[in-house]
């Protein structure tokens, strides 16, 4: 029976999570958070399959090391960090999977930009207020070529995307997908990570690298894709929207606790942000004494929440993760093939 050699950065209830969906073919699953090259060495002689999830580099040492290795299965859409010829010269298939909860997070993620930058939040309070049209002194009539009446609330603040710069911090693969959506809008996408991306990466993205204090102030909006940890609990906070441009906007789809809501609120209610749109929150579900359910109440202030669902609509079975596995298995052709 086959076994499998799984990277992940990720945390034990998402490792639980995969474990599950396993595929029943497949005999034993190492599971290495984070490894050192050393320990991947170690691990990888005894493997068939080895799957890589935002655990970096994979490279001809490890390859040729793996005597036994049929499939190398990065999950995300980015190979830069393995090394394809070694690979081909050990006659082993690399293939790629961008995830489809990634891309809906990374959908979700625009959604939010769009939602503040065109205040839609304060625009539906101004469709369903008791007297939409006639309250603001416009009559209603019946629209033609000629007869129409735009922005009869008299609304303001309302920005478009073209031109912006948007920054990304937490660069993964949320951030892959998103940027290369963005990249419709005409907006210049910068990024921060902790190592930054070989350049022909960036310009095959077109992002740009910007150390951390760079991309806080020069960001229209600033995007937070941070996972939690020790280093990030409450990283985003009075010290860094200080540094953020007077009227710019926060999204955030990272973890809920990496942002420190108290701070936010009050750099919201100051009017130097603009706007804030957040998925996920410190507390889960929400606390009523939340202070940021007051703003989102409150048509003037340009807040939107949601409920931790921008995963929905893309998150399927994890078992997809394993297709390829089933398919050298079954003699079918592999997919997301890159070598």
């Amino acid at each position: 029976m086959p076994t499998l050699l799984f990277l992940t950065d990720r945390s034990e209830r998402h490792q639980q999570a995969a474990r599950e969906a396993a595929p029943p073919d497949i005999d034993r699953i190492d599971f290495l958070r984070a490894p050192t090259k050393a320990e991947i060495l170690v691990a990888i002689p005894s493997a068939d399959f080895l799957i890589s999830e935002r655990a970096g580099v994979i490279d001809g040492e490890i390859i040729r090391a793996g005597k036994r290795l049929r499939l190398i299965q990065r999950l995300g859409s980015l190979t830069y960090d393995i090394d394809l010829d070694a690979a081909r010269a050990a006659g082993v298939p690399v293939c790629d999977f961008p995830i489809p909860g990634v891309v809906a997070v990374a959908e979700h993620l625009i959604w939010q930009i769009l939602a503040v930058l065109r205040r839609a939040h304060d625009g539906e309070a101004a469709i369903l207020s008791p007297s939409p049209g006639t309250g603001e002194g416009v009559p209603s009539q019946r629209t033609d070529e000629n007869i129409f009446a735009t922005n009869w609330s008299r609304r303001t603040g309302i920005r478009s995307l073209l031109g912006m710069t948007v920054g990304v911090v937490g660069f993964g693969e949320i951030g892959v997908e998103a940027v290369r959506r963005l990249r419709a809008f005409g907006c210049r996408m910068l990024y921060h990570k902790r190592s930054p991306l070989p350049r022909h990466v960036e310009e095959a993205l077109g992002i740009d690298y910007r150390t951390e204090d760079e991309l806080y102030r020069q960001s229209d909006v600033l995007c937070n894709l941070l996972p939690y940890g020790p280093a990030t609990d409450g990283l985003i906070g009075e010290a860094v929207f200080a540094r953020m441009q007077p009227g710019s906007y926060l999204v955030n789809c990272g973890s809920g606790s990496v942002i420190n809501e108290t701070a936010l609120a009050a750099a919201l209610l100051s009017g130097h942000l603009a706007g804030a749109a957040l998925d996920t929150f410190e507390w889960e579900p929400i606390r009523p004494d939340n202070p940021l359910l007051a703003l989102a109440r409150d048509p003037s202030q340009n807040v939107v929440l949601t409920p931790h669902t921008a995963f929905l609509g893309g998150a399927g079975d994890r078992s997809e993760e394993y297709d390829n596995i089933r398919r050298l298995l079954v003699g079918e052709p592999l997919r997301n093939r890159v070598v």
